[in-house]
């Protein structure tokens, strides 16, 4: 029974941990897929001025924004790996049933001291 109540009132907060990582990870994939459209544009800028298609003042006035552009996503990646959290500190396991054991067979020695204090 205990059990049971634990889970009922463990499942808000599970769900909310899920929802949070669900967001992180979206947000990551959505910072490393910018970071590889700003490199695959400075490729083809390259190219352009390689084959002539675009003179150097051309060249250096797109190449800027984006080289600032990927600095601010590199130097914000290394930000987040300094200050991430370990995920294992707050995997599913700490709200591991396990722990609730030693509260079910102090019920079931409570519930056998009921039935002989009855009888």
């Amino acid at each position: 029974m205990m059990l049971v109540v634990d889970d009922i009132l463990f499942s808000p907060y599970r769900g909310l941990l899920w929802l949070f990582k669900e967001i992180h990870n979206a947000a990551l994939e959505e910072v490393e897929g910018e970071a590889t459209r700003i490199r695959n544009e400075l490729t083809n800028l390259y190219m352009m001025l390689e084959t002539g298609e675009l003179d150097e003042a051309e060249f250096d006035r797109r190449e800027g924004p984006l080289l600032d552009r990927l600095d601010e996503i590199e130097a914000d990646e290394e930000e987040e790996d300094d200050d991430e959290f370990d995920d294992d500190e707050f995997d599913d396991d700490e709200f591991d049933d396990d722990e609730f054991d030693d509260d079910e067979e102090d019920a079931e020695q409570l519930d056998e001291e009921e039935v002989s204090i009855a009888r």
